[in-house]
């Protein structure tokens, strides 16, 4: 059992969650019990999730996607007033992590996503490595976009979108997770033959293919599922608390 406060400190401290300009609010977003045994982690604060961690009977639950976003009504009605009323029912914290969770070295999404995929990390295409976003990095193996493709399908358990747009091998990869289509320029930019992203816009496709680039449209969700799993198991080795990760599918 550890003081939610504490454990909430050494949560912005690890990622230093005061440094991003995000769109939401990083860090407790909805105060519960002051004690925590049973941390419960997902995606998404979806009611779906909500449901699961009353029934495991949750003190906190650890999320990427939480509440608050900007420009989004402020009204508590509908759909954001069954979920706050979930969670302030039964007493449950909310922690959220955005941007600090996919930047994070080695707990961050972006991180265990190339873990993951077996691409070996270099550099940041906009900065030094984790002070921005897009990744760079080498696949442990040679593969061409094909290949690249059928190792995300296994690995994620979903088989992604591919635009093609370079033949030939790949040498250098681009990554970052969620929505990240629109920085498909910045990653060709840093000299990658192959940029990762969750989602596709309609205009990603004629980019990749002008720009010589094959993108990869892998899912929002599929892709961010490890971040927060990471710093719940770092939780729990650090505070001796119970860690259950979540997985409330998504196709998106």
């Amino acid at each position: 059992m550890i003081r939610r406060d504490e454990l909430v400190a050494a949560c912005q401290a690890e990622l230093n969650a005061e440094r991003f300009k995000d769109y939401t609010v990083n860090g407790l977003q909805v105060a519960g019990r002051e004690r925590v045994t049973r941390v419960m982690s997902g995606v998404t604060a979806c009611q779906a999730l909500l449901d699961e961690a009353v029934a495991w009977g949750a003190d906190l639950l650890l999320v990427h996607h939480g509440y608050f976003w900007k420009n989004e009504p402020v009204a508590i009605t509908g759909i954001k007033q069954r979920r706050l009323k979930t969670l302030l029912g039964h007493d449950i914290s909310l922690l959220a992590y955005h941007l600090p969770l996919d930047a994070h070295l080695t707990l961050g999404n972006n991180a265990r996503l190339g873990e993951r995929l077996g691409l070996r990390a270099s550099g940041c295409a906009d900065g030094e490595l984790g002070e921005g976003l897009v990744w760079l990095g080498e696949p442990d193996e040679v593969l061409d976009e094909a290949a690249l493709a059928a190792r995300i399908g296994e690995r994620l358990g979903r088989e992604p979108l591919l635009i093609s747009g370079h033949a030939g091998p790949i040498e250098r990869v681009a990554w970052c997770t969620g929505g990240a289509q629109d920085m498909i320029s910045l990653a060709h930019e840093a000299g990658a033959q192959a940029f990762i992203s969750g989602e596709i816009s309609e205009r990603t496709t004629h980019l990749a293919r002008e720009l010589g680039i094959g993108y990869l449209a892998a899912g929002h969700h599929a892709t961010e599922r490890y971040g927060v799993q990471a710093l719940g198991d770092w939780l729990a080795r650090r505070f001796g608390v119970e860690h259950r990760f979540v997985d409330i599918d998504n196709p998106a």
